[in-house]
């Protein structure tokens, strides 16, 4: 819809340090590096401590995520990466099981932002990673912290 605005909510603050872990898959680097950087400049905005690793494609970031929820020392997790559709239903798959695992992770309790794009050509992708423009990777970071805050209201009361 032409000339659509998008509501977004308040950052929330944290009275307790908060530190996340940003997961990408840097299969297209230019695209994953402008994602990190506007996860990077969202968490910093709330005083996180960031660690990032990095992992071969898309279908490895749930994996990655879940062991380090597993390990306990992350309050949230930021999924980073890009799939660009090609000529094969192999697109289908990594979009459809890298989301659903993602889900299931966070169905769990792991508040995750979930930012793999998921487009048909590059150019969507620079459009949506650039920070300047729609800066996906930053909307992942503050939905992990969205989440995050919750997880403590909720865990607040009793």
């Amino acid at each position: 819809m032409a000339g659509a605005s998008h509501y977004i909510l308040d950052r929330p603050s944290f009275d307790e340090p908060v530190k996340v872990l940003i997961v990408v898959a840097p299969y297209y680097k230019d695209i994953a590096d402008d994602m990190v950087a506007g996860a990077r400049a969202e968490l910093d905005a709330v005083g996180a401590e960031v660690d990032l690793v990095e992992v071969p494609g898309a279908l490895e970031v749930p994996t990655a995520i879940s062991i380090a929820y597993e390990a306990g020392i992350y309050d949230g997790f930021v999924a980073i990466g890009c799939v660009i559709r090609g000529e094969t239903t192999h697109y289908d798959t990594v979009c459809n099981d890298s989301s659903r695992a993602l889900q299931l992770l966070g169905l769990d309790g792991a508040c995750i932002g979930n930012g793999i794009l998921t487009v048909e050509n590059h150019g969507q992708a620079a459009v949506r990673a650039n920070p300047a423009e729609q800066n996906k990777g930053g909307g992942a970071a503050a939905a992990a912290l969205h989440l995050i805050a919750l997880t403590r209201k909720f865990a607040g009361q009793s």
